[in-house]
């Protein structure tokens, strides 16, 4: 049998999942999210990595249920937050382990990526048109980043990333969590506060975004959101954390496109899964926005399978 499939694992900070791609379509995709204790703002690294390895298990077993083995080429695995030096979780070794395990076991490549080439490359499935220019911006917005990078299309790589922007403090998705939690809403709160803010009858809250030449902040408008709690609506709050990010998002995207050219904007991390915030960011920025599919935004495995098959593929061509 042909080994034309590419099997993917990510291990992030609160999702474990696994994915197999032929490259041109996702044949398996499953994760399941850590557990997080209601009113925690988040998990300890060691607390991760044993549920991970409890999870990665499970799923990899209901994989191997729907793909035959024998098709599987090559095994992808995140092994850290960025392609930057240095990079380092203990929560990517549980996937790095299983990942070597299961390439000796059938024989095939280890391919070694990172989360964030993963977000990125998830998001070009379908925005795959993207890897035809020479370079466009990815945004990745998440609990872990507020991360601009300028991306180049490589043969090799399958693309280079250069880190040109981010947060000075809290990320887009601390900002989130942090008040969602604040408002009795379970960890990560994303969903929840979303559904929240789309009930919210006025839209009057108004925290300040900062800005300043390729940075962004978050910590003063999460400090003058908590300041407000009680004294407005819920929903009008929530609704104000996403204006927010959306007001700051737009500042900063025009900012770029002002320093490194007229290039396109792609949108990638679990806060970009957002309808809302798309929406929102459609009114503010008026530039080439691409987002990935929502279901792929979220930490998944699919982008670093993927990766693993354009790997395949530039050695076969």
């Amino acid at each position: 049998m042909t080994k034309v499939l590419s099997l993917g694992i990510d291990t992030s900070c609160y999702t474990t999942s696994v994915a197999c791609t032929n490259g041109k379509s996702i044949v398996f995709a499953k994760g399941t999210m850590l557990s997080v204790a209601f009113g925690d703002r988040g998990l300890r690294q060691s607390e991760g990595l044993f549920q991970h390895v409890k999870q990665l298990s499970p799923l990899l077993v209901e994989l191997f249920s729907a793909v035959d083995r024998d098709s599987i080429g090559c095994v992808c695995v995140s092994c850290a937050p960025t392609s930057q030096e240095n990079s380092y979780m203990p929560v990517f070794l549980a996937g790095l382990k299983q990942a070597e395990t299961l390439a000796a076991a059938l024989n095939v490549p280890l391919i070694r990526t990172d989360h964030q080439s993963g977000h990125v490359r998830a998001a070009l499935f379908g925005n795959e048109s993207l890897l035809e220019c020479d370079r466009f911006f990815a945004v990745h917005i998440s609990g872990g980043t507020t991360d601009v990078l300028l991306v180049e299309p490589h043969r090799d790589a399958p693309y280079r990333i250069e880190p040109i922007g981010c947060s000075t403090d809290l990320h887009a998705g601390q900002f989130v969590d942090r008040v969602g939690v604040a408002l009795s809403l379970p960890f990560p709160a994303g969903k929840h506060l979303e559904t929240l803010a789309a009930s919210a009858q006025k839209k009057d809250v108004k925290l300040a975004s900062a800005v300043k030449g390729m940075t962004c902040s978050f910590s003063g408008a999460e400090s003058a959101a908590q300041r407000l709690l009680g004294s407005v609506p819920d929903a009008e709050l929530a609704y104000g954390v996403y204006d927010c990010l959306a007001r700051t998002l737009a500042k900063l995207f025009a900012h770029t496109a002002n320093t490194y050219g007229d290039l396109p904007f792609l949108v990638c991390g679990g806060v970009a899964s957002s309808s809302l915030l798309r929406s929102l960011l459609g009114k503010r920025f008026f530039g080439k926005l691409y987002f990935g599919k929502p279901e792929l935004s979220k930490d998944n495995a699919v982008g670093v399978a993927l990766i693993g098959a354009d790997r395949r593929a530039t050695w076969e061509s």
